[in-house]
């Protein structure tokens, strides 16, 4: 009744080796090696990235405060309505 999933084409001259879930170690080095690596590449990539969102920041921030600041009502022009 036709082949299986697995088996719908023959690759040749691949090999490939799998390890049991039952076998692997998930966090495996998580702390000792894991967060001196997350440091690392933080400190490497953080000049790079953190003065683009530091600016886009700013921006988003100063259109904000300028779009309440026009979109108030100014006084003055409505003191001889009655």
């Amino acid at each position: 009744m036709g082949r299986h999933f697995g088996d719908l084409a023959k690759v040749r001259h691949i090999i490939t080796f799998t390890l049991s879930p039952f076998e692997q170690r998930s966090f495996a080095n998580a702390i000792s090696k894991g967060i001196p690596n997350v440091w690392r590449r933080f400190s490497s990539n953080a000049l790079t990235v953190l003065p683009p969102f530091f600016l886009a920041y700013l921006v988003y921030n100063w259109g904000t405060r300028e779009h309440l600041r026009l979109k108030k009502k100014d006084p003055s022009v409505y003191d001889n309505d009655q």
